[in-house]
């Protein structure tokens, strides 16, 4: 393997010859071997970082053109369009578990700009520090790409998702109208429900979560690029910060701004932290929809079997025609880790010390899994089981006539406590609570037969 020496402040490293990081990425990948080809600083923050360099090279060819010259903005901006596009994702090989400031990735990036620009030029244009970092630290450039990689991931992958299953659901709900079934509470039978009823609460509280999340990434718009080392924006040309949110905002047609106080946008993690408990909330929801989907479907002969849902592979090594419902567990599953995740985003920003947070990696790792997850296991949930799902309408309507809880529609007529005598006796005695109301001579048949109606009841 050939090597080259790259240098830095505390002296000469050997560097791989075919990559493009320098001296301070090969410092922290040898002395931090924690989770090396498992936990590596996620993709999205990666092209984050593109975005953002990309966009501080622009703002400062306009306030320093003397220093940031047409021939180094080209550079840049070619090295930048490649780490957005993911083509140098190789060159990031750092792993999550670094400095808590997140300074070695922002180095591993300006390193990786400066040798890929100059390897176009054929000559040493680019300085890491004076020139691809111009105008920034790692301070305020890496909670900058925490809210871009953020406020992406959500638009482009959680959202997207999410609007797929609802109108799944909104499918489901309209092909399921008219049929009747037993409503249940605390897992005991209850009045009667419509099952577009019961499927229209599951699209309902997506519908809640989407309203919640795109209110909270409403915040991640705001930008800590400018604020430099401690807030002060020390060594940045005036006006940076405004002109770099408006670049970005060019680069992603999103409407990126600045922080109006750098104290706050570099030490305060508030923001992430509220639109992480958005897509908690969702992983609520899609926990309690995933549980009524297994029970539902549970059986075939010895559960609930209201629903069917699809057969996809064999549930069980040992037991022959077993299917299990495997999608509804893996978004379960799914749901755990995010909630998971947002006590590590919660706990993460709550160690913000004086003028800087450093948890800021193993922050945006757990945010940015979320999203990942959330966004794959919808899909998977959506194509894989909700797409599917059909009534089993006779024991749906078997249910429905065997529940006590129909009871409940003799109270105007009867009153509670002569319907808690009906339902007792008419379970006590295994018959039905028509002939328990007789039974008691609470009322004959004629009146029963009038009053009683089920599928009314809805």
């Amino acid at each position: 393997m050939k090597y080259r020496i790259e240098h830095d402040s505390m002296g000469e490293v050997q560097v791989e010859a075919s990559r493009f990081w320098g001296a301070q990425t090969q410092r922290s990948l040898e002395n931090f071997k924690i989770g090396v080809g498992h936990e590596h600083m996620p993709e999205e923050l990666i092209h984050a970082f593109g975005i953002l360099k990309l966009a501080a090279a622009r703002a400062n060819a306009e306030l320093c053109p003397e220093r940031m010259s047409a021939e180094k903005l080209d550079a840049i901006s070619s090295a930048c369009e490649k780490i957005i596009s993911g083509e140098l994702d190789e060159h990031f090989p750092l792993v999550v578990w670094q400095t808590g400031s997140g300074t070695q990735s922002n180095m591993n990036a300006n390193e990786v700009i400066a040798n890929y620009g100059n390897s176009l030029v054929g000559k040493t244009l680019l300085h890491p520090n004076d020139d691809v970092n111009m105008s920034q630290s790692s301070n305020d450039t890496f909670p900058t790409a925490m809210h871009v990689s953020a406020l992406i991931s959500i638009k482009e992958r959680v959202l997207p998702a999410l609007d797929l299953l609802i109108d799944e659901l909104l499918r489901l709900e309209r092909e399921n109208e008219g049929i009747v079934k037993s409503g249940r509470t605390h897992l005991q039978d209850a009045t009667p429900i419509s099952f577009s009823g019961e499927i229209s609460g599951w699209r309902s509280s997506l519908e809640k979560d989407r309203k919640m999340i795109k209110l909270a990434s409403a915040e991640l718009c705001t930008l800590a690029l400018g604020g430099t080392a401690v807030g002060t924006g020390l060594n940045a040309p005036k006006g940076f910060d405004t002109l770099v949110a408006k670049k970005m905002s060019e680069i992603t047609s999103l409407p990126f701004i600045t922080d109006d106080n750098k104290y706050h946008s570099l030490t305060s993690k508030d923001e992430l932290v509220f639109a992480h408990g958005a897509l908690k909330a969702l992983a609520s929801d899609l926990w309690k929809i995933a549980n009524d989907v297994r029970w539902l479907a549970s059986g075939p002969r010895c559960g609930l079997g209201e629903i069917t849902i699809p057969e996809n592979e064999p549930g069980s090594s040992i037991m022959p025609g077993k299917v299990n419902p495997t999608q509804c567990e893996a978004l379960t599953m799914v749901a755990l880790q995010v909630i998971a995740n947002d006590t590590a985003v919660g706990m993460a920003a709550s160690q913000g010390n004086f003028e800087l947070n450093v948890f800021m990696p193993v922050c945006a790792y757990n945010f940015l899994q979320s999203c990942r997850l959330l966004a794959d296991a919808m899909e998977s949930f959506r194509a894989n089981c909700v797409y599917g799902i059909k009534a089993n309408r006779e024991r749906m309507h078997d249910n429905l006539h065997n529940s006590l809880m129909l009871v409940t529609a003799l109270n105007s007529y009867i009153g509670y406590e002569n319907a808690a005598k009906v339902a007792k006796l008419a379970y006590s005695e295994n018959i039905s609570l028509k002939d328990a109301t007789l039974k008691l001579g609470l009322m004959d048949e004629e009146k029963f037969d009038e009053v009683f109606h089920p599928e009314e009841m809805i």
